[in-house]
């Protein structure tokens, strides 16, 4: 990946908090790489070599600065706008697929050669798919030895390594010495569970955010209670509960109480995705702002983000749902099928599986005749494994395999691409409450013309639908 030297250097000078993450500092001199608002002393320019990711600058031989800890650095936007295989296979990593496969297994996945795949990930991340792989998870485990009380083999598990001796090894690699003597002696570990910070790229529109997963959130399985989203989940077939709430500018707090410790990394993964923790609202802001009515609205509520989902085929049965009613009936309904198709523990109703939906009397879903017929469909084609809802697949693929169900328009396909694949230019022209906001804001008498205009906020369309959507939904009187 091309890096602006002069742009980095002046930022690196200056410590330009708009720029962590977005790049690392490799310093020669001594053998370690920085964040560019590490407080440590400026080495001499000629000293420093400016890298894309940190996997990169791992991958060059360089240890993590123990004083400025890129590891909790806002989420690298690196490969954002790079190739789509760049995009689904960092997807794919991020979401464990190298914690036990292999990368030519990861190759086959995405239909190309391991060659290919490595040659792409040079070119835009400036390291190998194994060098990115390597330092997530080592980045998870330093944060879970500087933030936790977990044990040495939880963490070596939780952060996917498998053994603690491959654990240590890396970390012995890396950063020249034994994991257990990084941890603080005064460590103290809050009470109830794990309560992990997660960076993010301020501003942040904690209350959008809230209020539009409290709308949505499924009776008995999630809630929003004194600005803080709560959700039950199921952890080696026990319930856990996982609960996120904002802790600064810069971070939310994420807790989690839960049987086991081992899928933690991939939990903290969904719940970054689900509050769009890895945006630039920078670089949103730039091109948004461009539009008189979407900049007065970025002014006023600054941080918009598109929340994702906890659950592909869960927001996909939610799409199917809510197809001509209000957010509030679907709501409804959504509760409804997970009390009395989904499984119960402890007196806890759990959403159903592709396999428990497939199984039931259609007549127990309360909705039409076609949108039943619809939402069995799917979920028969889920569990048999025809349509892949995890975040990695294709937009376009997963589009053209949802509309051959019978019952699933272009509006649940793109609603589906834009909270499941957190596609941040999917865009729903087709969707009448945008169609009416977008007559009284701008004129635009039909969602061929609102389409049209919207080529101008590429590629943050979903963040326009998101300002557009609220703009509605505030002259409803739903503030």
């Amino acid at each position: 990946m091309e890096l602006d030297l002069t742009t980095c250097e002046q930022a690196r000078q200056t410590r330009d908090s708009r720029f962590d993450g977005r790049f690392f500092v490799g310093v020669r001199s001594t053998g370690i790489y920085c964040r560019p608002v590490c407080p440590a002393r400026l080495p001499k320019a000629e000293n420093v070599t400016f890298y894309p990711t940190a996997a990169a600058a791992a991958e060059a031989g360089y240890r993590p600065c123990l004083r400025c800890r890129p590891e909790t650095a806002p989420g690298t936007p690196a490969w954002m706008g790079t190739s789509t295989t760049v995009n689904r296979a960092l997807r794919l990593i991020h979401e464990g697929s190298l914690d036990q496969a292999t990368i030519p297994a990861l190759a086959d996945r995405l239909g190309i050669t391991s060659r290919h795949l490595g040659r792409l990930f040079r070119k835009h991340l400036g390291a190998s798919p194994k060098a990115i792989a390597l330092t997530r998870r080592l980045q998870f485990a330093k944060k879970l030895i500087d933030q936790t009380s977990l044990s040495m083999t939880e963490i070596a598990l939780a952060a996917g390594y498998g053994s603690l001796r491959r654990f240590n090894d890396h970390f012995q690699q890396v950063y020249g010495r034994a994991p257990s003597t990084l941890r603080r002696s005064d460590f103290s570990a809050s009470a109830g569970g794990l309560t992990l910070p997660l960076p993010l790229r301020p501003p942040y529109d904690w209350s959008g955010v809230c209020e539009f997963l409290a709308r949505r959130a499924i009776p008995g399985v999630e809630w929003v209670e004194a600005q803080t989203w709560h959700r039950r989940i199921k952890v080696n077939d026990e319930v856990g509960t996982v609960s996120v709430s904002r802790g600064g500018d810069d971070h939310l707090l994420c807790q989690l109480d839960i049987p086991a410790t081992g899928s933690l990394i991939g939990l903290v993964e969904r719940v970054r995705r689900l509050f769009d923790l890895d945006a630039d609202p920078a670089e949103i802001t730039a091109i948004l702002s461009r539009d008189p009515v979407l900049n007065a609205r970025l002014e006023d509520t600054p941080g918009v983000r598109v929340p994702g989902a906890w659950d592909g085929f869960e927001l996909a049965i939610r799409a199917i749902v809510g197809q001509q009613i209000s957010v509030d009936g679907a709501t409804t309904i959504m509760g409804r099928i997970a009390k009395a198709c989904g499984s119960h523990q402890d007196g806890i109703a759990l959403f159903p599986t592709p396999q428990q939906l497939m199984a039931i009397d259609p007549a127990l879903l309360p909705m039409p005749r076609t949108r039943a017929g619809a939402i069995m469909a799917l979920s028969k084609a889920v569990a048999e494994g025809e349509i892949d809802l995890g975040r990695w697949v294709d937009a376009d693929e997963l589009k053209r395999s949802l509309l051959a169900i019978k019952g699933i328009g272009e509006w649940t396909a793109d609603y589906i691409a834009l909270r499941v694949l957190s596609d941040p230019d999917a865009f729903l022209h087709g969707d009448l409450v945008l169609k009416k906001v977008a007559n009284r804001l701008y004129g635009d008498t039909d969602g061929e013309a609102l389409r049209q205009r919207s080529h101008a906020w590429r590629p943050w369309r979903a963040y326009a639908g998101i300002l557009l959507w609220r703009a509605a939904a505030e002259t409803d009187g739903r503030k």
